[in-house]
């Protein structure tokens, strides 16, 4: 018996068998996990675009099941609820392909009345690793698929010598382990990354939440992390196409594509030999007439009227891979910038400023702001960056701009977080920030600053071209993949199929005769014939308007305007 603080405390229960609760209880200790350590597995992800997210997808994965548990307390009822929350709640590739492992273990529990002993966990885990191997189209080692694979032969092992279930569980992640470490010597591009495979580290954390039910051990906690533990990305494209069983060239392929298919499971190898034929990273997981389907691939088109050839897809979303890296990289760029070289002065009052681009920051900072934060459009920082961002400015009041929408409301909460006094001004774009800092004014306190600088804001007329990532309807016409389009305050106002299009249809709507300023803020994408061309345009139609062109550098929008 052990003794604390002359307290006597009885050993904690070793389980033979897992009960219904006890495979409930191993889910949220696995959802918990994924959730605790969710950004170290993001920053594992490399493949195939660095966009980081196989640590949040598993993690929304285990929040369906963990939602679908919700009541059930008897064997069938919870792998029924496993089963079709993993199917139901999948999000991304590595989600998709952890449904699957947890269908199968579902499966190979579900016949266990008595509780899953060593036995059945190791046929449930054999079960589970099939199951995945079966649902990749082409499987690859060095991925989550080795992991559960080698896990799964240790556990069937350990069972066969008359192991417990605590003994079959730790054989299962001993080499469960082993196997992740190796990851690198089997894909290229996580070696040339220094990372292990993300899914396969993530899938750990099931084994962990395993060991956590059958024997009361902590689940392991969350390293801390910072700049240093993200991969190093640089010269991927050289070993990309060899991850996950990619054709050479395929790494390239532009868009996730996901859905659920509801159609007879007798016309699913049709509907997967048409779709190898069009992308790659193809995951079609389910049974009994719905499938959880996942493919990265050129042709959106093409990969929908496969589903309507089979059957009906519902829940259609398509991602922008391309967008992803773009994001990806002016992240890593902005995080790896040297520190400023100038020290900013204190003053009464400083500006925080969200911006990305290397001409925005240094416009924003000829402009007076002191503090920068990365983000931008669909990559929006954290109240916590923000808040270190005023925390480090020269100033006991700051202003703060967002430069965007979604960002508004986060940095609306730093307020409450800081003995400084903090006015957020709800800029929502890039053009807008400029406007407002021709306002600002260091010596006045943060409350005229931000009256002043809102209203500056308000009176500018801002725009944006940028390019469509999937098909859809809008206000302005049908809109394809790849089409131009041009946004004011309003939404979509213009689609065009080319840059210069889109361009000129934006001016014509937003500027007229009244206006005496354009300035035209150049992004990735932007040539110098495309601004020669909208120049142009300006001196032809709107011959009282002066231009302005300034470098911005910014990923995914050719050109900003700002017109006044």
């Amino acid at each position: 018996m052990l003794q604390r603080a002359g307290v006597s405390i009885p050993p904690m229960t070793v389980l033979e068998r897992l009960a219904p609760g006890d495979l409930a209880g191993v889910m949220r200790a696995f959802r918990d996990g994924l959730r605790a350590h969710q950004e170290r597995v993001n920053r594992l992800n490399v493949y195939p675009v660095p966009d980081g997210d196989t640590g949040t997808n598993m993690a929304l994965t285990l929040e369906s099941v963990v939602t679908a548990l919700d009541g059930c307390d008897d064997l069938g009822s919870v792998c029924q609820a496993i089963s079709r929350g993993s199917l139901m709640g999948a999000r991304g590739n590595s989600g998709v392909i952890l449904s699957q492992v947890l269908r199968g273990i579902a499966d190979g529990c579900k016949e266990a009345v008595d509780g899953a002993g060593a036995t059945e966990i190791a046929a449930a885990l054999a079960n589970a690793s099939e199951g995945a191997y079966a649902a990749v189209m082409r499987p690859v080692e060095g991925t989550i698929l080795t992991v559960v694979r080698e896990a799964s032969e240790a556990a069937s092992k350990a069972a066969a010598a008359g192991g417990t279930l605590l003994e079959t569980l730790e054989a299962a992640r001993v080499a469960g382990e082993d196997a992740l470490n190796r990851t690198p010597e089997m894909l290229p591009v996580l070696k040339q990354a220094g990372v292990v495979d993300a899914g396969g580290a993530g899938f750990l954390l099931m084994l962990d939440g395993a060991l956590h039910v059958a024997d009361g051990r902590p689940m392991p906690e969350a390293p801390a992390l910072d700049g240093t533990d993200a991969p190093d990305y640089s010269g991927l494209d050289a070993v990309a196409d060899q991850a996950h069983g990619s054709t050479p060239g395929l790494a390239d392929l532009r868009y996730e594509v996901m859905y659920f298919l509801e159609a007879p499971d007798s016309t699913i190898p049709a509907f997967k030999d048409v779709w190898a034929g069009i992308g790659d990273s193809i995951v079609v997981v389910g049974g009994d007439g719905i499938w959880n389907c996942h493919i990265h691939t050129d042709d959106i088109g093409a990969a929908v009227e496969a589903a309507l050839d089979a059957g009906r897809p519902r829940g259609i979303r398509v991602t922008d891979l391309m967008e992803q890296v773009e994001e990806e990289r002016w992240v890593r760029d902005a995080a790896a910038l040297p520190p400023e070289e100038t020290v900013a002065m204190p003053v009464p009052t400083a500006v925080v400023a969200v911006a990305t681009g290397d001409g925005i920051r240094r416009i924003f900072r000829s402009l007076g702001v002191q503090q920068m934060v990365a983000g931008g459009q669909s990559m929006n920082p954290s109240t916590a960056q923000i808040l270190e961002a005023v925390e480090a400015a020269p100033a006991r009041e700051v202003v703060v701009l967002p430069n965007n929408k979604n960002i508004v409301p986060v940095a609306e909460q730093v307020g409450e977080l800081t003995d400084k006094t903090v006015r957020v001004v709800k800029t929502h774009g890039v053009a807008e920030g400029f406007a407002a800092l021709l306002e600002y004014d260091p010596e006045a306190s943060a409350e005229e600053n931000a009256r002043c600088m809102g209203e500056a804001a308000d009176r500018v007329i801002a725009g944006e071209i940028t390019h469509a990532v999937r098909d859809a309807e809008s206000d302005a016409g049908t809109i394809h993949a790849g089409d131009f389009l041009g946004i004011s305050r309003d939404g979509i106002v213009v689609v065009a199929e080319s840059l210069n299009e889109a361009g000129a249809g934006l001016l014509e709507k937003l500027v007229t005769d009244d206006h005496e300023i354009i300035t035209l803020i150049e992004g990735e994408g932007a040539t110098a014939a495309n601004t020669r061309h909208l120049t142009e345009w300006v001196r032809e139609h709107r011959p009282n308007a002066g231009v302005e062109v300034h470098h911005g550098g910014q990923p995914l929008y050719p050109y900003l305007l700002s017109i006044e």
